[in-house]
């Protein structure tokens, strides 16, 4: 009988141990995905986010700015790669805390989404050789030949000015060979293109210009019932300004002043 209610009572308490050790890890576990931000990017637009053959992290200006944000709040970065087109959906169904993906700040977004503070401005721009000193704004394009990408909203809206030639060719580096043989006096496109084929290349003979049209700027989206993340998103990001880590992370990327 003794030993009856004395296996009894040892039954009990390895059940009583077991629903302490499930709850403590069941803590645990919680602790852990609040320090995780979930974030959402479609990895296939350099320089913001791609994945070099035999890297396993992603690349990427977006890449090492969420980091660095995540980092700022005390979290680690989770980053799931999503096509462009599922990114807001996901966020709308909790699959995500935050995306990141050069998402243009719009009204059409801001209805299903919030954004925080812009983090980066975008818009065409134009490289001309050095020595160019008759081009300094786009104003100054009227009677000049210009290469743009085919297809591209550079080379849409430069067919639509007057006086100016315009030479399609099939990606940028195609553009930048054709300015530095004196086969154009500038290249038409998009900001980051432009500055990102300058640093990587270590481009000689040319340069960027800091005139812009069309600009438009990046955000990173969050969901619209949680406000709480975005001040902290805004709160994260303006540390990085201030301490100056978001310059180092631009200077990386692009080597030009913002």
């Amino acid at each position: 009988m003794k030993l009856k209610k004395l296996a009894m009572i040892f039954t009990g308490t390895l059940l009583s141990l077991a629903m302490v050790g499930c709850g403590g890890s069941s803590g645990d576990q919680a602790k852990q995905e609040a320090k995780v931000l979930r974030v959402g990017a479609t990895i296939d637009f350099a320089p913001f986010e791609f994945q070099d053959e035999g890297q396993k992290e992603y690349q990427g200006f977006d890449m090492d700015l969420i980091r660095a944000i995540a980092k700022e709040m005390g979290r680690e970065a989770e980053i799931q790669n999503i096509g462009f087109d599922g990114l807001i959906p996901a966020l709308q169904a909790k699959n995500i805390d935050v995306i990141i993906s050069g998402m243009t700040i719009n009204d059409e977004r801001k209805e299903k989404v919030n954004f925080s503070a812009p983090y980066y401005q975008s818009g065409l721009t134009m490289v001309v050789r050095s020595d160019e000193e008759a081009i300094k704004s786009f104003n100054d394009l009227k009677g000049h030949k210009v290469a743009a990408q085919i297809g591209t909203t550079s080379a849409n809206m430069l067919k639509e000015q007057e006086g100016i030639t315009v030479l399609e060719l099939n990606t940028p580096a195609d553009c930048f060979m054709e300015l530095k043989a004196r086969g154009v006096d500038a290249v038409v496109n998009d900001r980051p293109v432009n500055d990102y084929y300058i640093n990587q290349t270590q481009a000689v003979g040319v340069k960027s210009l800091s005139d812009m049209l069309s600009a438009e700027e990046y955000g990173i989206a969050i969901s619209k019932d949680n406000t709480e993340l975005q001040k902290e998103i805004d709160a994260a990001l303006k540390k990085l300004h201030d301490n100056g880590e978001y310059d180092k992370i631009y200077q990386k990327w692009f080597g030009t002043g913002k």
